[in-house]
């Protein structure tokens, strides 16, 4: 079992930074990939960026690439997001999730087994 909690959202002028933790329980979290996702008000929820157990490999969608950063620190059982240069289309709760290693399908919420309460990220223009 994996308890997630995630921290850092908020409220940023369009082009401010943001950076987002989740905190992970038990003693596995290097056995799980990580990932974040969002869900924005009427709109299904979709995948963000992941990382994989030893950080050495990262995915990212294709409208965060360049200014999102995903990393972990196994030792701190904790993963990050931070978020550069946001948008208002940025606007959403933010997810991070775990799972354990299900094949190529990082971006999909079935390779994901525990998820996180969600925090709010607001961006105004």
């Amino acid at each position: 079992q994996v308890q997630l909690v995630e921290s850092g959202g908020g409220l940023v002028q369009a082009g401010g930074s943001l950076r987002l933790s989740c905190a992970a329980s038990g003693r596995t979290f290097t056995r799980y990939m990580m990932g974040w996702f969002r869900q924005a008000p009427g709109k299904e929820r979709e995948f963000v960026a992941a990382i994989s157990w030893s950080g050495s490999s990262t995915y990212y969608r294709n409208s965060v690439k360049g200014r999102f950063t995903i990393s972990r620190d196994n030792a701190k059982n904790t993963a990050y997001l931070q978020m550069n240069t946001l948008k208002p289309e940025d606007t959403a709760v933010y997810y991070c999730a775990a799972g354990l290693y299900k094949g190529n399908v990082y971006n999909e919420p079935r390779a994901y087994d525990y998820w996180g309460q969600g925090t709010q990220v607001t961006v105004s223009s």
